[in-house]
């Protein structure tokens, strides 16, 4: 098909084709900054650290002691591994799917959006999984802890529609998109 210069053809590809690789690589990178901000930085919680509350009856590993600490920092790091196979899978499933204009696709808000979106599904899942059906921990546990369990929740869900916003607004650019497709926007 010829096209004249400076017009680009009309593109068929379905931007759904990263919202598998984006999702994933959301939810990893959702995990991680949940792991790193709450669990290390902040020193929220860790990961069984409402164990003595839980809805499961496992075993409590009280955080301030050395052997409790020395748990929760183990099931930290299995729940660290889970988000860095995330991201390797999303990253694995971005780069099987997507074959021309890598860096356009990287600048393309519809990836953007389904990372974000993919981040809010974190918060919903490990929110409704671990603060309140299982009980094993909250976001920060005390007498405000319902608040702030509904907080990451509610973000979850913003995150989400935010993310849906945004990979909706992009245009056009795909794995297969004919070259010269960058410059027509962002829609991948």
């Amino acid at each position: 098909m010829a096209t004249t210069r400076g017009t680009t053809p009309p593109l068929t590809v379905e931007p759904s084709s990263l919202r598998l690789p984006g999702t994933v690589l959301g939810v990893g990178l959702g995990g991680f900054a949940d792991g790193i901000l709450l669990h290390q930085l902040l020193r929220w919680h860790h990961m069984l650290t409402s164990t003595n509350h839980d809805r499961v009856g496992l075993k409590y590993y009280d955080p301030h002691t050395v052997s409790g600490l020395e748990m929760n920092t183990l099931w930290d790091g299995v729940f660290h591994t889970v988000c860095w196979i995330a991201v390797l899978l999303g990253l694995a499933v971005l780069y099987a799917r997507v074959t021309h204009h890598r860096r356009a696709v990287w600048s393309s808000r519809v990836l953007w959006g389904w990372i974000l979106f993919g981040w809010g599904l974190f918060n919903l899942v490990e929110g409704i999984l671990d603060h309140q059906v299982l009980g094993i921990h909250h976001v920060h546990g005390g007498p405000h802890q319902a608040w702030w369990d509904a907080g990451f929740l509610v973000l979850g869900g913003l995150f989400m529609l935010a993310g849906h916003l945004i990979q909706r607004g992009g245009t056009v650019i795909g794995p297969e998109a004919p070259r010269g497709a960058e410059r027509t926007g962002d829609r991948v």
